[in-house]
């Protein structure tokens, strides 16, 4: 942080640094480690942090005086991502790949124990599973979950798994740790994740990961359908459509990083997603 701007700052902006520093962090910080990674007063960050926490926007791990970000923040930061999603070409995008694949395909990010669907485009059948944009389903027994838990940092992924319930859905739910972390292991081997009636009996699920302009899982595209009308095998056989769809969310998730507003993606004559 330069001299000047720490200087001339204002709270908000150094607000806005902690903050970042939190969100950028793998673990709760401490007021130490927060005040030397933004080179700022040990006071001035205390006094940003006792706001920052009556606001709810961080919360305190008390067994360790540590600090990371609160439920507030998070519940901002999820409603902000599923505007931006629903409101871009990515909605369109989403769209167009149902219409190439026939199935309600949905795109989630995960939410400490849960996923969050920020968008879901239903198919026109009328045997499908309903579910609205903002639904949560759980991490365990989704495709999409299984996904993200895989690309977490080992530590994190360990301690989700084995601290929250792995509760039995059904009967092909994964409610074994072990079983679950070799279940992972694949997946990151793969690029893929799969979920034959885990969650709901009868219904499969093909999820791809999404990527940011950094090469970091963000989030999750994923294709649902009945296994009377899909099976797994079946959906592998869309992996190269979805994943070039993913690839085409990637590119707009890093100009909207970057700041470019360019929003277009690169079609084939035959209007399908293109990577490129």
């Amino acid at each position: 942080m330069p001299e000047s701007q720490k200087e001339s700052g204002s709270a908000l902006q150094k607000a806005v640094l902690v903050l970042d520093a939190l969100f950028e962090s793998e673990h709760a910080l401490g007021l130490a480690e927060v005040s030397a990674k933004l080179d700022l007063p040990r006071q001035t960050v205390h006094r940003i942090v006792r706001q920052l926490e009556d606001l709810d926007l961080i919360r305190r791990d008390f067994a360790r005086d540590h600090f990371s970000v609160g439920s507030r923040m998070v519940n901002l930061s999820l409603n902000a991502i599923a505007v931006a999603w629903r409101l871009a070409p990515m909605r369109t995008v989403l769209k167009d790949l149902v219409g190439q694949i026939g199935e309600t395909c949905n795109i989630g990010i995960l939410d400490r124990d849960e996923v969050v669907y920020i968008d879901r485009v239903e198919c026109d059948w009328p045997l499908r599973l309903q579910l609205s944009a903002g639904s949560r389903v759980p991490v365990h027994a989704t495709a999409i979950g299984k996904l993200l838990l895989a690309h977490l940092p080992s530590r994190t992924r360990q301690r989700l798994i084995h601290a929250a319930p792995l509760p039995s859905l059904t009967e092909h739910t994964i409610t074994n740790p072990d079983e679950l972390e070799a279940e992972l292991k694949g997946i990151r081997r793969n690029g893929c994740a799969t979920n034959s009636s885990e969650h709901v009996a009868g219904l499969i699920a093909l999820a791809v990961p999404v990527y940011d302009g950094g090469g970091r899982v963000v989030a999750g595209l994923a294709v649902h359908a009945p296994d009377a009308r899909m099976t797994v095998k079946q959906a592998e056989g869309h992996l190269p459509t979805m994943r070039a769809v993913a690839a085409a969310l990637q590119k707009h998730i890093t100009e909207l990083q970057d700041g470019d507003g360019n929003t277009e993606f690169d079609r084939a004559e035959d209007g399908s997603i293109s990577a490129e």
